[in-house]
């Protein structure tokens, strides 16, 4: 695993309620840390974070 990956990880834990996170946080994520929407994406489907009120199709 990355240290990336780790940190992308770590903060979708941190920032997600009840196991879901909204699409404009997970948009700040990968923007925070540069790197893909997809990466944070394909992140939180692993750690079974969903994530809603997506607002362009990104996620």
């Amino acid at each position: 695993m990355t240290a990336k990956k780790k940190e992308i990880e770590n903060i979708l834990k941190t920032r997600s309620a009840e196991g879901r996170i909204t699409c404009s946080d997970a948009r700040t994520i990968a923007e925070e840390l540069g790197v893909p929407y997809k990466e944070v994406g394909k992140t939180a489907n692993e750690l079974k974070i969903k994530i809603k009120d997506c607002e362009l199709g990104c996620f």
